[in-house]
């Protein structure tokens, strides 16, 4: 969706639907300018596959998918490729069953 979007500095998602959404693959991939994501209101109990979602994303720091429902999720491969300053990531209340 955003894929390759490099100047990108901010994106509102707080409005996004995504309960319909069965693939996340590379949808912030390359976005290398975004710093943060809030994506407490992203509803993934239907995703199968987040494959490559923030590969590239070099500037963030910390990111929290602590509310993500990850129990459909098949494949993650490269999820996080490239996200050489990320320190912190909150994973604290994701759901794997």
């Amino acid at each position: 969706m955003f894929e390759s979007c490099s100047n990108i500095t901010e994106i509102d998602l707080s409005h996004f639907n995504t309960s319909k959404v069965t693939n996340m693959n590379s949808m912030f991939d390359g976005c290398s300018q975004l710093s943060s994501l809030n994506l407490s209101n992203f509803d993934t109990q239907n995703v199968q596959s987040m494959n490559s979602m923030f590969s590239g994303c070099s500037k963030f720091s910390s990111l929290n998918l602590s509310n993500f429902n990850a129990s459909n999720v098949q494949s993650m491969s490269h999820m996080f490729y490239g996200c050489s300053k990320l320190s912190s990531l909150n994973l604290s209340k994701i759901l794997l069953i």
